[in-house]
Order: structure tokens, then C-alpha cells, then sequence
């Protein structure tokens, strides 16, 4: 076992491997899969492209409602990924919980985003939030998933750049969906 610290800045490429797959895993588990068009490992900036059904549509024949949804929507699934990213790479490459100084950390950046993007009460964020972790604590502390994570991780070193629908082949392949 590492003795390694977790921190918000990726370690190494396996690290960055882990997180990578665990978002995908999240995105998995939320349905949404269909929104990443490729992840690349080596990327300088963000590893994960989204599809353009994530981007905001804006239109005047979209209600603003609807509009609300689909930020709210997607405000969840970012912060279903960022708690992915932490626990794959804590709990299970480093196979232990992720430090409480990062989860706090991220809890500021998660109600500082919904309420400038969302416009959320401090209780939905909350709401969302613990929602998403607990979804997150079922899927990574399930060890009967680890060595299929393991492997996603291994491939998306291997391959370097997946499509969506390679991310989707392969997390099926590994009965991950």
C-alpha cells in the first residue's frame, strides 16, 4: 500500500489514469456517458471533452425552465465526476478514504459553482452534493468493482485517447454498465 498523500493535483500518470476512470464510471452510473465525445490522458487541459449535448443551448423556444434543468442537470454530473476522480484515486488505487481536508475543499468549490451557476439555496446544494457522494461511496467502496476499475484505469493508460463510444465499449466489455 503507498503511503502517498492524496491531493488535488494529479501524482503522477497513473493518478491521473484513476481519475479519468473513475468520472467515466460516474458518468457510467448517471446515465450520461453519452455526453463525453473522448478523454485523452496526456491532454494539458481539460482531460475530458464533452459532447455538445452538454454545452448550455440557449434559444428563445427553450423555456427557461427547461434551460434551469439542464444546468442544475449538469452541475450535478460535474460534481458526481469531481467526487469520482477523488475517490478512484483514493480508495482505490491508494485503497484508502480521501482526506477530509480535500472533501471540505471540494464542498467549498461545489457551493461556491452552484450558487454562481445555478443560482442554488445553500440546502440544494447540500441536497446535491451528499447525493452525488453517496452514489460516489457505493460505487468505489463496492470491492467487488475494484479490479474492473483497475483495468479501466490500465486501459485508459494503454490507449491514451478513447472515444465516447470506445469509453462505452469498454465499460461494458468490463460490466461496468
Amino acid at each position: 500500500m503507498s503511503q502517498q498523500n492524496l491531493t488535488l493535483a494529479y501524482l503522477n500518470e497513473d493518478d491521473r489514469a484513476y481519475g479519468l476512470a473513475g468520472m467515466m464510471i460516474s458518468l457510467a452510473s448517471l446515465n450520461a456517458i453519452d455526453r463525453v465525445a473522448e478523454i485523452c490522458l496526456d491532454s494539458d487541459g481539460p482531460m475530458v471533452e464533452f459532447s455538445h449535448e452538454f454545452y448550455f443551448q440557449g434559444s428563445p423556444s427553450i423555456s427557461p425552465k427547461a434551460t434551469w434543468d439542464n444546468l442544475v442537470q449538469n452541475f450535478h454530473i460535474t460534481t458526481a465526476m469531481v467526487l469520482s476522480n477523488v475517490m478512484a484515486r483514493s480508495v482505490v488505487r491508494l485503497k484508502k478514504d480521501a482526506p477530509e481536508e480535500i472533501m471540505k475543499e471540494i464542498y467549498k468549490e461545489v457551493e461556491k459553482e452552484g450558487h454562481d451557476t445555478c443560482a442554488l439555496e445553500d440546502d440544494e446544494i447540500e441536497n446535491l452534493y451528499n447525493n452525488a457522494l453517496m452514489r460516489t461511496k457505493r460505487l468505489f467502496f463496492n470491492p467487488r468493482l475494484h479490479p474492473a476499475i483497475d483495468e479501466f484505469a490500465r486501459i485508459i493508460s494503454r490507449r491514451r485517447i478513447l472515444s465516447g463510444r470506445e469509453i462505452r465499449d469498454e465499460l461494458h466489455f468490463l460490466q461496468l454498465i
